[in-house]
């Protein structure tokens, strides 16, 4: 009979956690779902099979309140799903294992890179991969509009701005003189979200969405074939030394291909990727606990995914 496993999700009330939630319950490869965030308000405890309270990681005892759980529910893998985890394990230089637990994210280049928006700039131009032009804002002198501004470190589009004229432009350079200046680059309707796996064995996995954001999310999707984005994803794969799961967002500069953001974490459309057979989590998990990669169906143009809801009442 194949072993199943007792699974710990960290930071698993928000979207990506939910849907990690969504593929993990009930699969053949796991017995029981942990779950824990800050915040009890979460639809994700009717998507798991128990729940908890623990402090944020900027508390000391953030790591106590972990490892109290993962011996009194016998964890067998700990997959973090927010990004303020993530970069809590990066900063300090926690990865492959927590508490002798298999801990499941990518690889330290990858979050060193992705985490910090110049960086990611840096590492493409560096690697001879197009890349839109950017700069820390306050070193901007002459600006052309339209302007991309967004936070170095942040993540998602609520510090994200776009500006259209000298006055906006001098006011957000004083409110957010760390913010980075990026040109903008393509069309709205060429902009590309891509799940990129590497194993450690190096066998490289990528799929990709021409998608429309809707309130901020990946509303709608349409699997992609284009020979120039999967080339350079596989280079982005062997530069980073990619381990896990990534996500890549590009849009079309050029004729050409160009990337505006790495995430080194799992994606919003990870649910969505699942569903069509590349289930990038389960493969992690099955790094983590040596067992061999399960394989995936490559033959996914033209399927399409849509954003819905679901309701819960206690």
């Amino acid at each position: 009979m194949k072993r199943k496993y007792n699974i710990l999700i960290t930071g698993c009330g928000g979207d990506i956690g939910q849907s990690i939630a969504k593929i993990l319950k009930g699969h053949d490869l796991i017995n029981t779902v942990i779950g824990t965030d800050i915040n009890s308000i979460t639809p994700v405890k009717f998507m798991i099979d128990k729940f908890f309270l623990v402090s944020p990681c900027s508390s000391a005892n953030y790591l106590g309140d972990l490892n109290k759980l993962v011996i009194e529910n016998e964890i067998d893998l700990i997959m973090p799903c927010s990004e303020v985890e993530l970069r809590f394990f990066n900063r300090e230089n926690i990865y492959d294992y927590l508490f002798d637990k298999p801990l499941i994210m990518a690889n330290k280049a990858s979050m060193d890179v992705g985490f910090d928006k110049f960086l990611t700039s840096q590492f493409l131009k560096d690697n001879g991969m197009p890349y839109p032009a950017t700069d820390i804002l306050a070193n901007v002198k002459n600006p052309v509009f339209p302007l991309l501004i967004k936070s170095r470190n942040g993540s998602g589009s609520k510090s994200l701005f776009i500006l259209n004229d000298q006055s906006d432009f001098e006011y957000y350079q004083k409110k957010f003189p760390d913010f980075i200046a990026q040109e903008l680059v393509g069309k709205d309707n060429e902009e590309f979200t891509c799940g990129l796996f590497r194993s450690k064995t190096g066998e490289i996995r990528h799929i990709t969405y021409r998608r429309k954001l809707i309130g901020g999310f990946s509303g709608y999707g349409k699997v992609e074939e284009d020979e120039k984005i999967d080339r350079l994803l596989e280079l982005v794969a062997k530069k980073l030394e990619l381990s896990g799961s990534i996500n890549v967002q590009l849009r079309f500069s050029k004729n050409a291909p160009c990337i505006f953001e790495i995430n080194p974490r799992f994606s919003s459309t990870v649910l969505f990727r699942h569903m069509m057979g590349f289930e990038d989590v389960i493969w992690s998990i099955e790094e983590a606990m040596n067992l061999p990669l399960s394989g995936w169906d490559t033959n996914l143009k033209f399927r399409e995914f849509y954003k819905g809801y679901n309701e819960y009442v206690d």
